[in-house]
């Protein structure tokens, strides 16, 4: 057995003792002989394992092991106590180790005490606390809380994620010498809203697409509002000084011109087909996104220029 297989299968063999440990600790409580459903059918087990279930079973064991979920659908709440008292520690650790790129984990308190054994040590008594404080039939009254820890960590994988991401869509932008402007119309645009993307299909295939079709919009105002706002608020805190846009050259009113285009066009289009939609309005959306682009970037290589009078 090579070094490789050997990785896998002590992989393989936590993911599945962890499962056990939580459908045990959930499901079935301590000795209490109520029935346990299989967390595996007979079809999975005589399946052949395929390329794909090799590529997710590492992240879902991460996942596993960082991300607390709270299902009001379940009974007990999918309470797990030996897998929620360990997502006390490694939560909150993942939380400052993926913060600001783990600026704030590596910090050293007065230069000796770095912040992330802080957290584990706070992460440690809590777990304990908590472990002992519970029981395996029955969540406690906090068990809500955790739901609040799981989007916190959800969310900051989903940070990291999308910085590693960009930060390889701008080491390709370096590579093939692509300047700033078709990098962030393309690249970086592309991939800052993938993760939109894939949330709103996703949303929408399950059967909501009013929320996604909110979601699309309520992100750009996000951006817009917030992101803008809050950026130029530090900004001046920071160096007291007015931020100044300078709208030199055709692509910046190119850009300013689409994105006002589009919203007046849904604005008006939506209500006069009494908010209904169809694959009609999508084609052009799409078709609008692709003729933006082309006109965007002959601008930003210069055939398309203002004629100098």
């Amino acid at each position: 057995m090579t070094g490789r297989q050997k990785d896998l299968y002590w992989v393989l063999s936590l993911f599945l003792m962890l499962r056990m440990v939580e459908t045990v600790s959930g499901a079935r409580g301590p000795f209490t002989g109520t029935h346990m459903s299989s967390p595996f059918s007979a079809s999975d087990v005589k399946q052949t394992p395929t390329v794909d279930v090799y590529i997710q079973l590492p992240v879902e064991f991460l996942l596993l092991l960082t991300v607390p979920v709270v299902d009001p659908d379940k009974d007990d709440g999918n309470w797990k106590r030996p897998l929620n008292c360990l997502h006390l520690v490694i939560s909150p650790l993942v939380l400052a180790l993926t913060l600001q790129s783990g600026a704030y984990g590596i910090y050293e308190i007065g230069g000796l005490f770095p912040v992330w054994a802080v957290v584990v040590i706070v992460g440690t008594a809590l777990a304990a606390v908590t472990f002992f404080a519970t029981s395996n039939s029955e969540p406690p009254r906090f068990h809500w809380l955790f739901a609040f820890l799981g989007f916190l960590t959800s969310a900051l994988w989903i940070n990291a994620a999308a910085t590693e991401v960009v930060n390889i869509l701008r080491s390709l932008g370096v590579v093939f010498r692509l300047s700033n402007t078709v990098l962030g119309l393309t690249l970086l645009a592309w991939g800052n809203s993938i993760g939109d993307a894939f949330s709103d299909f996703t949303l929408a295939r399950q059967g909501y697409p009013r929320m996604a079709f909110a979601a699309c919009f309520g992100g750009i105002i996000l951006n817009i509002l917030v992101g803008v706002g809050l950026g130029c608020l530090l900004q001046i805190s920071r160096s007291h000084a007015e931020v100044k846009l300078e709208p030199d050259g055709l692509l910046v009113w190119v850009l300013a011109g689409a994105l006002g285009l589009s919203l007046v066009c849904s604005l008006v289009s939506v209500p006069l087909q009494c908010f209904q939609l169809n694959k009609v309005y999508g084609f052009c959306l799409l078709l609008f996104y692709v003729s933006f682009l082309v006109v965007a970037l002959l601008t930003e290589f210069g055939v398309i220029h203002l004629k100098s009078v």
